[in-house]
C-alpha cells in the first residue's frame, strides 16, 4: 500500500537508478503530456513529500516530474532492454528512458511537469512530512504537526490522522495500526487525546523504521500474516486479548475501512 515509507522508498528507487544520467526519450501517456519532450534534460534526483514524488530534472530550465501513487500507482525501474513486467501496458502512464536504466511510471495520478521552483503550489498545503528532513520546508515538526491536528479537537482522531494537510504520510494501515498501539478508539476527539505528541512522534517512528523495505511491519515479524496488529484482520483474533477484530465499512473502497480492538481500544465517554 502506497502510505508514505512506501513513497520514499519509490523515490530512493527512483533517485539511485536515474540521479546523474540524462534523458534520452521520454514518453508521457496522458493527454496533458502527450507531446512533452524531455530527451537532453540531465535527472537531478527525486525525493518525496508526504505521497507525493517529485522527479527533479535540468537543462536551460529546472523541471519537475510531479506523480502520486495514491492506491494503484508504482514506479518501476527495468535495464536497458529488459522486458517491463509485473504491470499490463495499457496503464503505462510515463516512461523515461535514460542510459542507465528505464523508468515506468504506471497508473500515475495527478502527474504534472512544473518549474521546480514552483513545487509548493502543488505540495506546500501539505503538514510536516514525516519522513522529511527536520529543518528542511516541509520536513519533519512534531510541534506544528501537533499544533495543526489541534485546531479541530471535535475531530475523530482517526480522521485527523489522514488529513495530509495535518501530517503527510499516514495512510490507512498506520492509522489503524497506530490507534492500536496506543488503545484509542478511533473515532476519539482529538481534545480527549491525553499524549497527542507521543501518537505522532510514534508514528513517525513506525514510519522510519519501514524505510528501506516493501514489507510494512508494526509488529515486529516480516512472516506472511503477522506483519500487522488489526490491519486487514476483521474478524480475526487480537493479538493482544483474542478479541475479533471489528471493523466498519464505509461503503466506499477497503483502503477507508478502519479496522480496531473493542477491548484494547474501548469505546470513550
Amino acid at each position: 500500500m502506497p502510505e508514505g515509507d512506501t513513497v520514499w522508498n519509490t523515490a530512493r528507487m527512483l533517485h539511485r537508478a536515474l540521479a546523474g544520467d540524462v534523458v534520452r526519450h521520454s514518453d508521457f501517456r496522458v493527454p496533458d503530456l502527450a507531446t512533452v519532450d524531455l530527451a537532453g534534460f540531465t535527472i537531478h534526483g527525486c525525493v518525496s513529500r508526504g505521497k507525493h514524488l517529485l522527479l527533479r530534472v535540468t537543462r536551460e530550465e529546472r523541471l519537475t516530474i510531479h506523480s502520486h501513487l495514491r492506491m494503484d500507482g508504482a514506479w518501476r525501474v527495468f535495464a536497458p532492454g529488459e522486458a517491463w513486467r509485473g504491470r499490463h501496458s495499457h496503464v503505462i502512464r510515463a516512461v523515461l528512458r535514460a542510459s542507465s536504466a528505464v523508468a515506468v511510471g504506471y497508473h500515475l495520478h495527478d502527474l504534472a511537469i512544473l518549474p521546480t521552483d514552483d513545487e509548493e503550489k502543488l505540495v506546500g498545503h501539505l503538514g510536516p512530512d514525516l519522513l522529511g528532513p527536520p529543518g528542511e520546508p516541509g520536513g519533519w515538526d512534531l510541534d506544528e504537526a501537533v499544533r495543526r491536528v489541534k485546531t479541530s479537537p471535535a475531530r475523530p482522531i482517526a480522521e485527523a490522522l489522514l488529513d495530509q494537510t495535518n501530517l503527510a504520510g499516514i495512510g490507512n494501515l498506520y492509522k489503524c495500526e497506530l490507534l492500536f498501539l496506543r488503545g484509542l478508539w478511533p473515532w476519539t476527539p482529538v481534545w480527549q487525546i491525553d499524549d497527542l505528541p507521543g501518537l505522532l512522534t510514534l508514528a513517525q517512528r513506525v514510519l522510519a523504521a519501514n524505510r528501506g523495505r516493501w514489507t510494512q511491519v508494526t509488529t515486529g515479524s516480516l512472516r506472511r500474516g503477522q506483519e500487522t496488529y488489526v490491519y486487514g484482520r476483521g474478524r480475526a483474533p487480537c493479538r493482544r486479548c483474542g478479541t475479533p477484530v471489528a471493523y466498519d465499512n464505509p461503503g466506499t473502497s477497503t483502503d477507508r475501512v478502519t479496522y480496531w480492538c473493542p477491548v484494547c481500544q474501548p469505546e470513550s465517554d
